[in-house]
């Protein structure tokens, strides 16, 4: 039988396989970027993997993030945890807490990348400031509309909360893939060669470039 990354491994390597297992990557946030990327990380060969949300799966989640029907009313990270056991055998740290000014350090603390895909701006301030203050390499990832950004600490600048529910607004499945896609590489990159490269993605015109 073959190994469960061997696709991974052809591409990438025995080597660089290892070094994506022993990396610790602290996921903030479970929704249409958190649920999708969590789930690519541990298909990539990520084994340790930690994810922070409070929230539970609502019906309005199934078209865009990873759970479906029968999970509606459950907790996100709790779903993750137990679909991404079953996919891989990952052990996922799954973390049902609010990330807030009292636990942000202790939750944060010891990662080896921090990624924040949280949808408001107090949330991502949040992890902005901790990392720096803990000196955590940390990559956020946001998208609105057709629009999508994957850009690292040194570059970011958090943006305004949109007027309203921050999570109603026009949100395309494709765009979320596609994000989710170009924040995966983006991390192993960092992970195997050190680059940290930013990315914009749009998709009315399908295009990803590099973040200028």
């Amino acid at each position: 039988m073959a190994d469960k990354f061997h696709h991974e491994a052809i591409y990438r390597g025995a080597d660089s396989l290892a070094k994506l297992a022993d990396m610790h990557v602290t996921l903030c946030g479970a929704g249409a970027l958190g649920s999708h990327l969590a789930d690519n990380l541990a298909r990539q060969g990520f084994r340790h993997l930690r994810v922070i949300d409070r929230d539970r799966v609502v019906q309005h989640n199934v078209s865009t993030q990873l759970y479906g029907e029968s999970e509606v009313g459950t907790w996100k990270v709790e779903v993750l945890r137990q679909r991404l056991f079953r996919a891989t055998g990952i052990e996922l740290d799954a973390v049902r807490k609010d990330l807030g000014e009292r636990n942000a350090r202790g939750l944060l603390e010891g990662a080896g990348l921090v990624i924040d895909t949280f949808d408001n701006s107090t949330s991502r301030r949040l992890v902005q400031e901790q990392c720096r203050v803990l000196q955590l390499p940390s990559l956020h990832a946001g998208l609105y509309a057709d629009y999508g950004e994957v850009i690292w600490d040194e570059r970011y600048r958090v943006p305004n909360d949109v007027a309203g529910d921050v999570c109603d607004y026009p949100l395309a499945r494709n765009l979320i893939l596609l994000v989710v896609a170009v924040a995966s590489e983006a991390v192993v990159r960092w992970v195997l060669d050190g680059d940290r490269n930013n990315w914009s993605a749009t998709l009315r015109d399908f295009a990803v470039r590099p973040l200028e």
